[in-house]
């Protein structure tokens, strides 16, 4: 990495430069670069507006190289790419749905410029170019300053790092950059990294569950939740969460509303049942979002983010529209205190699975970088929380690292295998099977990856029973946190040995894993002394 070569542009006075240089009149660039490790500091001596920053370093990819970028966040799409793929990007159809609708917010479609040529892709924070079982890996030690955008240009055979600094103006020292690259196995390349941002390992471990979501949806009741309950209670492994997921409250936002009809005990009635049952409580909140039509949005309309115009922000669909709460006013960050007091403290719940939590960071504001306000919102988050436990989801990941104990790695599974995506963060089996495989170097290192649940039962599913298997067995080999939906009740014999095996055995031993061809992954594993392989086509679904 000491090799490298920058480029930077600016507005200072209304007038704008663009240099390759690293000391000019408005500032000096001091660096730190070794084989590993390169750390840029800009010492600005007037105010620089509108930056935009680039570094490059040369990089020779060989023919048969395998490239990984991570993702923005939590759902989106991300997986090993062959050197001459397409990159990552919208079709013509989603483009244009995304312009119509508020779906933009949830990617970084309004701040990233997608490639469009093969050998032209793109990611986030971290990522790798593996040569057979050799990895090169890339990644940012911090967020903090913006995020880092990642390329890789087979073409040109570089490799390019970009802060994004829309909405910053610089005035004071600034780090431009800080990355490193180590190179080594799978494993030893993971764990320099982590070694070197200092993340501890996480507190939890492999971790079973059920969570009411991918049945009910918002359609619970507390005649549906103790069911259920006990219907778990029964299985002969150990079941560590029970979650109640969106459904219960009059309105998302308004956390402490509860729906009377749906739960007339009210919530702390819920964990108590779910204490007796031996196993912890979780609960769904989107803390840092409220729909268009709830109490907060109407009440407080001044604790809602807004644009420079003033505008609120519409943060995504979901809901019939939501806003994002700005926790950079007091009085949010109270009524946020709150309801986690009354949530953890006084209803008893364990675990807190919070989503949508990119609403922190649609929009830049009050002078700082969408990677500043998420990597702060992460801390305000864990300061609400304390010692309880935090799944987190919709989230970008680094800025999660270390803060979360759970971390959804993937989008939300579908009950089918495949479906007509509208952006690249939208709900789909398929490719949430590609982000678990791929983001599997986080796992025990940034948090407990959560794969999503996997789903056994027929009712009320359109994917066959060989799908959900694949889907069963990929989260039991690569996920941390393995959690269904179903009513393990109704379940028959070859069902609830498929449960048992998920949840009975530990992980098995990774061996490799990687698309062999354009669509067939191959898995191979030890499991009990016994080498394995899963193979599927992962269009299709169809085992091999």
């Amino acid at each position: 990495m000491k090799r490298f070569k920058i480029n930077i542009e600016y507005m200072v006075d209304k007038v704008v430069y663009k240099t390759n240089l690293f000391e000019t009149e408005h500032f000096v660039i001091d660096y730190l670069a070794t084989q590993d490790h390169i750390k840029l500091n800009i010492n600005p001596c007037a105010e620089m507006e509108n930056v935009k920053f680039k570094m490059t370093i040369p990089y020779e990819f060989q023919k048969d190289s395998r490239i990984f970028l991570n993702g923005y966040q939590s759902w989106t799409e991300c997986k090993e790419y062959f050197i001459n793929d397409e990159p990552l990007k919208l079709n013509l159809r989603q483009e244009a749905l995304r312009k119509v609708t508020p779906s933009s917010s949830y990617g970084d479609y309004n701040f990233v410029k997608y490639g469009q040529q093969k050998g032209y892709f793109h990611g986030f924070s971290y990522g790798y170019v593996r040569n057979g079982e050799n990895f090169d890996l890339f990644g940012s030690l911090s967020e903090r300053w913006g995020y880092t955008i990642i390329r890789a240009l087979v073409p040109e055979n570089e490799i390019t790092f970009e802060r994004e600094l829309e909405g910053v103006t610089l005035k004071d020292e600034y780090v431009l950059i800080d990355v490193v690259h180590f190179n080594g196995n799978e494993n030893e390349v993971y764990d320099k990294y982590f070694s070197a941002m200092s993340i501890p390992a996480p507190r939890v471990g492999r971790t079973n569950g059920y969570t009411t979501w991918y049945n009910y949806y918002q359609n619970i009741t507390e005649n549906i939740v103790t069911t259920d309950l006990e219907s778990l209670s029964k299985v002969d492994a150990k079941i560590d969460i029970f979650q109640i997921d969106d459904g219960y409250q009059t309105a998302v936002g308004d956390w402490l509303s509860i729906d009377n009809k749906k739960f007339p005990n009210g919530m702390k009635y819920i964990a108590d049942k779910i204490h007796e049952k031996g196993m912890k409580a979780g609960l769904w909140l989107a803390p840092l979002s409220c729909q268009l039509t709830s109490k907060v949005a109407k009440e407080h309309p001044e604790w809602l983010i807004r644009d420079k115009n003033g505008k609120k922000i519409v943060c995504g669909f979901n809901w019939g529209g939501f806003y994002g709460l700005d926790i950079e006013k007091e009085e949010v960050r109270t009524h946020i205190k709150n309801f986690f007091s009354v949530v953890l403290n006084d209803w008893g719940y364990d675990m807190v699975k919070l989503d949508f939590l990119y609403s922190a960071c649609v929009i830049p504001r009050n002078g700082k970088s969408r990677g500043q306000l998420m990597c702060e919102a992460l801390d305000f988050i864990r300061e609400c929380v304390g010692d309880k436990l935090i799944l987190g989801c919709g989230v970008p990941l680094h800025p999660a690292f270390g803060k979360v104990d759970y971390c959804r790695i993937g989008a939300d599974i579908g009950l089918e295998w495949d479906r007509k995506k509208m952006i690249l963060e939208d709900v789909c089996t398929k490719t949430t099977l590609w982000n678990t495989i791929f983001r599997r170097g986080l796992d025990g290192r940034a948090f407990a990856n959560d794969p999503d649940v996997f789903l056994l039962r027929d009712n009320n599913m359109t994917s066959n029973f060989d799908q959900r298997k694949i889907s069963a067995f990929v989260n039991h080999i690569f996920g941390s946190l393995l959690f269904t939906s179903d009513n393990v009740g109704d379940y028959n014999d070859e069902k609830m040995d498929v449960l048992m095996h998920v949840f009975n055995n530990t992980r098995p031993e990774l061996i490799s894993a990687e698309f062999i061809t354009k669509n067939l992954i191959e898995i191979k594993y030890i499991e009990n002394g016994e080498e394995k392989r899963l193979c599927y086509d992962s269009n299709t679904g169809e085992l091999y």
